[in-house]
């Protein structure tokens, strides 16, 4: 076979699938909106709406006369059905366009692993009674594994859609530079996740009257244990900001004009990141002044998706920059072995 020949393979199997690409990720944020829904049924007390029953809807597979509640329960069900669909698709869609050992197979699998550990975790939610006004210690250590998972599903999909643009292979990911200070800075962004929900969890079992009583609850002798938390989320975020201060230079250390990386992507990204984050306190201080109404709790959740997804596309450009793929540059080695 000819220099040219294998070459031309090569290039067709490497190139951007722009459909795949596109689709990944309004998978992402298909599951973004799933998020938000959910956050809903429990900002609504809709969460006992089916009933300890799962998977069917108080008994039944289409509920007959439903409330208000049990309709933004089924909805949210009915939409991570859904999920369920759009996901399998992306994974044999994913392993259909790419070769053996990409990364974006890898983090496809992970993506479809997770979802099915989110359905598990939220069904023993719903059949351990862990929704509305139960304040047990159980929903506490239950809710925090469901929402890291979540968050953990995010940039799953999120890296899918990423490595779906380029022939990145899997092997020797782990072994990029600064590669242990990403997944360590993640890793504590998902706890100010996990911390922020927990928050939230508070504001809508035990409301404040006033801002004066909000912060009496959080220091008062007698408060639930979740109340005195609430704390704990700022302090998580500002020691969490530290990190994406690190991402943010390390990525702009990498823009010299003579590596032949994409200089604009991470600067725009670094920059989108920053605003995100500085939103993220400005929403969170409004959540605060507002004594956290619903909406406002949705919006700020909006917010902390958009900057988790800008963070991991972030990290992944910075970690493993755009440029010529581990598995392209393995072929176009073995073509010129051939001539």
């Amino acid at each position: 076979m000819s220099t040219a020949s294998v070459s031309q393979i090569t290039t067709i199997r490497s190139t951007l699938n722009r459909p795949l690409v596109r689709f990944a990720w309004f998978v992402v944020f298909y599951n973004v909106l799933v998020i938000l829904w959910g956050a809903f049924v429990r900002a609504s007390g809709s969460g006992a709406g089916c009933g300890n029953h799962w998977p069917l809807c108080n008994g039944q597979v289409i509920p007959v006369s439903p409330s208000f509640h049990t309709i933004i329960e089924f909805t949210h069900r009915m939409m991570t059905g859904g999920s369920t669909f759009i996901v399998l698709a992306l994974l044999i869609w994913t392993f259909r366009a790419t070769v053996k050992g990409h990364a974006a197979r890898w983090f496809a699998v992970a993506s479809t692993l997770l979802l099915l550990n989110e359905a598990l975790l939220g069904a023993l939610l719903v059949k351990l009674g862990y929704v509305t006004g139960n304040q047990s210690p159980g929903r506490m250590v239950l809710l925090s594994i469901h929402l890291s998972n979540t968050l953990l599903l995010v940039a799953a999909l999120t890296l899918t859609a990423r490595f779906a643009s380029n022939g990145r292979g899997w092997a020797g990911l782990q072994r990029a530079p600064g590669f242990g200070w990403a997944v360590a800075g993640l890793v504590a962004t998902v706890g100010v996740g996990v911390s922020g929900s927990m928050a939230a969890l508070g504001d809508t079992l035990f409301p404040a009257e006033s801002l004066r009583a909000a912060y009496a609850q959080d220091f008062a002798g007698n408060s639930p244990w979740l109340l005195r938390l609430r704390l704990v989320h700022p302090v998580s975020a500002l020691l969490a900001a530290a990190f994406v201060v690190w991402l943010v230079r390390r990525s702009r250390q990498a823009e010299t004009p003579g590596n032949g990386r994409p200089i604009n992507v991470r600067a725009r990204l670094a920059s989108l990141v920053i605003y995100l984050l500085v939103l993220q306190f400005v929403l969170g201080l409004a959540d605060v002044l507002l004594l956290a109404p619903a909406w406002m709790q949705l919006v700020h959740l909006l917010g902390a998706n958009l900057y988790w997804v800008a963070l991991v596309v972030l990290a992944a450009e910075t970690i493993w920059p755009r440029g010529i793929s581990s598995i392209s540059a393995a072929r176009t080695q073995a073509a010129k072995t051939l001539t």
